[in-house]
């Protein structure tokens, strides 16, 4: 039921899913209520240099407000969601409750443990741009410390690194982090032995990168190799414990660092306004990407399972596209129209491993070296929003490309950093 002379559309989540569906609804004769309890928008892909000092935090971040600027049916509220009353169509918030006449959940993922102890208390996780900055303060203070650390066992394990997942965040960052430490560190830190330091990425698995040609695996686990990353398959972890990783087979690796990278779940808002959720959190939506018996209700990206839809990766093309047929759906549903199902157009996947390499697979074709990097850095700075940041990123990366330096090794703000 319509209760204004405008209805009002509320989109929960300011990630790619959100927004694709604030654009859709740009313009429209409706009102649009973006709530986020952030303000601003997070560039995810690049969340990984940030945390290996490639680039700068703001580069990867735009304030909501300005996005929203050119919409003029289109508002922000910066809060956080308590729950949900579906019959009175009410959100309840950290402030005032917030109508709607359609709602929009596009909360997004968080790290997934999968029950293994110590993970929560101990690992390092890229899920948002403060735990990003917090890891990147961690692995340049480990240098600081081990700098002046006169225990050579110590020293060891502040100069190993741990990083279990092989995906593509995993194999993105193991590739930066290993080129941070060959060449800007190695000058930085000459009083150090670098034979000490170690870069370990654990993988659970057979290879690296499931899901694509085994060609461009085997590819992606040589080019870390290459750079001195030592890769671990059929690594599973039992524990993660202070300063050490326990595999299932009785390894002990003594770490300074544990990133983990080896997965994601959906957002626990979904469980917290008493939907349903299925596998990894996710909540089951009908193939429109309604809520089952509140149709005025869609959940699309991460948090999202549709029906019929198969196991969809949680990436961002599929939030996009989620968001963009949500939006559609809630104007056919306005005009009196049936919905439309989501149908999943895969653009590819592309995967960057340190200079000049990387792995694509696109259009059924896949790509090795460099021009999959060419590929991957022209994809990116298309993705990116604002053109002050593309200048920024694109900057960064040709410093980096020329000169073999990285700017941004600043332990910032200054605050105590984890020492495990």
């Amino acid at each position: 039921m319509i209760r204004r002379d405008r209805p009002r559309v509320v989109v929960v989540g300011a990630g790619f899913g959100g927004l694709w569906a604030v654009r859709t609804l740009a313009f429209e004769p409706i009102e649009v209520l973006l709530v986020d309890r952030r303000n601003h928008h997070t560039f995810f892909p690049l969340l990984y240099q940030v945390a290996a000092a490639e680039i700068e935090p703001e580069a990867i971040a735009f304030p909501i407000r300005g996005l929203l600027r050119r919409f003029p049916n289109v508002g922000f509220e910066m809060a956080e969601i308590r729950g949900v009353d579906p019959e009175a169509r009410r959100l309840e918030t950290d402030g005032p409750p917030i109508s709607y006449d359609f709602l929009i959940l596009a909360p997004g993922s968080v790290e997934h443990t999968f029950g293994v102890p110590g993970v929560a208390e101990h690992a390092f996780f890229l899920k948002t741009l403060d735990q990003a900055i917090d890891l990147r303060n961690h692995i340049l203070a480990s240098f600081e410390r081990a700098a002046r650390e006169p225990d050579p066992f110590l020293r060891r394990r502040m100069l190993t690194f741990t990083i279990v997942g092989g995906g593509p965040t995993g194999v993105e960052f193991a590739g930066a982090l290993a080129e941070l430490i060959a060449r800007p560190l190695r000058r930085d830190f000459p009083t150090l032995d670098f034979r000490e330091v170690r870069v370990i990425l654990l993988e659970a698995m057979e290879g690296l990168l499931p899901g694509l040609p085994d060609r461009l695996r085997a590819y992606a686990a040589a080019r870390l190799r290459r750079l001195g990353v030592e890769v671990r398959l059929r690594a599973m972890v039992e524990a993660v414990e202070p300063g050490c990783v326990r595999l299932k087979d009785g390894t002990r690796i003594e770490t300074g660092t544990i990133v983990w990278t080896a997965g994601v779940r959906g957002n626990p808002l979904g469980e917290a306004l008493g939907l349903p959720t299925g596998p990894g959190g996710r909540v089951p939506v009908a193939s429109t990407l309604q809520v089952p018996r509140h149709p005025e209700i869609y959940v699309i990206g991460d948090l999202a399972l549709p029906e019929g839809s198969g196991k969809l990766p949680m990436v961002a093309p599929v939030a996009i596209q989620q968001g963009a047929l949500a939006a559609r759906n809630i104007l056919r549903a306005l005009k009196g129209r049936p919905p439309q199902p989501f149908r999943y157009r895969d653009p590819g996947t592309l995967v960057t491993i340190g200079r000049n390499a990387a792995v694509a697979h696109v259009f059924g074709r896949s790509f090795t070296g460099f021009p999959a990097w060419l590929l991957w850095l022209g994809v990116h700075l298309v993705r990116l929003i604002g053109m002050r940041n593309r200048l920024v990123v694109l900057s960064g990366w040709a410093w980096d490309y020329l000169f073999y330096e990285r700017v941004v090794r600043l332990i910032l703000p200054s605050r105590p950093v984890r020492d495990e």
